[in-house]
């Protein structure tokens, strides 16, 4: 009998241990879905995955902060690594419930290109937004080249389509009007600079058909005929142009880059495990798979350099489509979001 229960208090124990190394061989990731978090399965879960053992379970969010912030002031983390945008790395460093990002096991901040790392969540995409045009409806002159040819209605009539934000819209407004993208928000950051913008809006106001508040909407617009450009997230009018063959052009001039970052709630069960993850998929070889699944750029400056020219030309971190954009301040909205969308709104109104 002794022997016998020896045995089982031995199964046991056995099968404890079996279940704590699977719970600490568990991560969970949350993102946003669709082809992007597709994107991630194939860069970066499915490597890490078959290189530690460790089952990647995940979860989707659609960026509310209440949720997340919720789980870390009840002790109920059950996301360990979670894609957030530059706004919720701001928040969540400010208010304390996400982790600091240790850079100096990442190789250090400089590694990444500007604005990409932030004190609380690292970036592993680059998206742009840019304006991209029919060019079926511009056969003689070749088509817009310029952020100020999106305003030049003279000499390239039609409706257009803008995103009904006041972010990216006044930036592209004052690029558009004179100001370097390098000193977009100097201006903007000035009473003078925000009525130049608005000045500037107002020249097209009448020509713009859509407001679009969605991402989808600009490459339908473009193929249903109701504008004849628009501005849009890149990757929606890549996709256009490779998966449906529209005759599709992105204006890269003048384009506002954002990003998508890696952020680790407080209180996650497997920060050791998280930690690991994040650093995995921060290298240059393995960040450069992404883009090979979705029209984004990676933020590591030596990961640029490992993508295929003819992945990268399409990409917003491409050499060639970076001569004159600008980074998207995060800490410039953080501050003025609230009282530029109130002005905005009362614009759109008048």
């Amino acid at each position: 009998m002794m022997r016998l229960n020896c045995m089982l208090l031995s199964s046991v124990m056995t099968l404890a241990i079996a279940g704590a190394a699977f719970a600490e061989d568990t991560l969970t990731v949350t993102s946003w879905g669709g082809a992007y978090t597709k994107s991630q399965e194939e860069a970066f879960f499915k490597p890490f995955a078959k290189e530690t053992g460790t089952k990647i379970l995940q979860d989707e969010w659609d960026g509310s902060t209440a949720k997340l912030k919720g789980m870390v002031e009840t002790g109920q983390v059950t996301w360990d690594v979670v894609d957030v945008e530059p706004s919720h790395a701001l928040q969540g460093c400010d208010e304390g419930w996400l982790e600091t990002i240790d850079y100096s096991k990442l190789g250090g901040k400089d590694a990444f290109i500007d604005g990409a790392a932030m004190d609380c969540a690292v970036a592993t995409i680059v998206f742009g937004t840019i304006y991209a045009y029919d060019a079926a409806k511009f056969p003689k002159n070749g088509g817009p080249t310029t952020m100020a040819d999106l305003f030049d209605t003279t000499k390239f009539p039609g409706p257009r389509a803008l995103r009904k934000s006041p972010k990216t819209t006044l930036e592209f407004a004052l690029i558009a009007d004179g100001v370097k993208p390098a000193e977009v928000y100097d201006v903007l950051g000035t009473p003078e600079g925000v009525d130049r913008a608005f000045k500037k809006l107002d020249t097209i106001k009448k020509d713009v058909k859509v407001w679009w508040t969605a991402g989808a909407q600009p490459p339908q617009l473009l193929a249903d005929g109701e504008v004849v450009m628009t501005t849009a997230w890149n990757g929606r009018i890549y996709d256009a142009v490779k998966n449906s063959g529209k005759n599709f052009k992105i204006v890269w001039d003048g384009q506002g880059m954002d990003f998508n970052l890696w952020a680790e709630p407080k209180g996650s069960k497997n920060k050791e495990l998280a930690d690991k993850f994040v650093s995995f998929t921060v290298n240059p070889d393995v960040m450069a798979q992404q883009s090979k699944y979705i029209s984004y750029g990676p933020t590591l400056k030596a990961a640029i350099a490992k993508v295929p020219p003819d992945i990268l030309v399409d990409l917003p971190t491409a050499p060639d489509n970076t001569k004159n954009a600008f980074v998207v301040s995060s800490e410039f909205w953080a501050d003025h979001d609230e009282e530029l969308t109130e002005r905005f709104n009362k614009w759109l109104s008048q």
